[in-house]
């Protein structure tokens, strides 16, 4: 259940004044504890201002500082998210994993909207030419699988006994009657 602002600072105002404890505070209304000591941290560090949210749209600069202190400081995700009042902590370990696998320059890509329709890329696949590039190369690869099976099958043929080839040539030599004379 969602709770307005007013609602949330309620909630938050029993706990801090000692009229409920988290626990009691989650049973009465039917909530996570976790999400009530969230409120709480927020109201303790932010006051009022910290229980009533605001949708923001963050810049590179910023993502990266609050990636960098937090690693810095050794913060928690949901430290750094009540530091920087950003709600979620979620937004801050998709900030950390876009740092660890792009880099600070992948926090400044805007990734929400329709941005990659517009220069043709398709979410969660390959540019075109890329994927036909790919297709092409495991076709070829494909091929050479085969064409390798069939060698390695004649191969095997040749050297099979029964058949005139060095194995049985040398099989024959060492059983021969003047081999058991000398």
């Amino acid at each position: 259940m969602r709770y307005k602002p007013e609602e949330r600072l309620e909630i938050v105002k029993t706990i801090a004044e000692g009229r409920l404890t988290i626990n009691e505070a989650s049973e009465e209304y039917n909530m996570h504890k976790s999400e009530l000591q969230r409120w709480l941290a927020e109201y303790t560090l932010h006051g009022e201002e910290g229980i009533i949210k605001k949708k923001a749209k963050y810049d590179g600069r910023f993502k990266q500082t609050v990636v960098e202190d937090m690693r810095k400081n050794g913060l928690s995700l949901r430290e750094t998210a009540v530091k920087y009042k950003l709600g979620n902590h979620n937004v801050v370990a998709a900030w950390d994993r876009i740092y660890l696998t792009e880099g600070a320059e992948g926090l400044y890509i805007e990734r929400r909207g329709k941005s990659g329709h517009a220069v043709g890329v398709r979410k969660g696949r390959l540019p075109k030419s890329k994927e036909d590039d790919l297709i092409a190369e495991n076709q070829r690869l494909r091929m050479e699988i085969d064409y390798l099976k069939k060698l390695n099958a004649l191969v095997r043929e040749r050297q099979r006994p029964g058949r005139l080839g060095e194995q049985q040539s040398v099989f024959c030599s060492a059983t021969s009657p003047e081999r058991k004379r000398k």
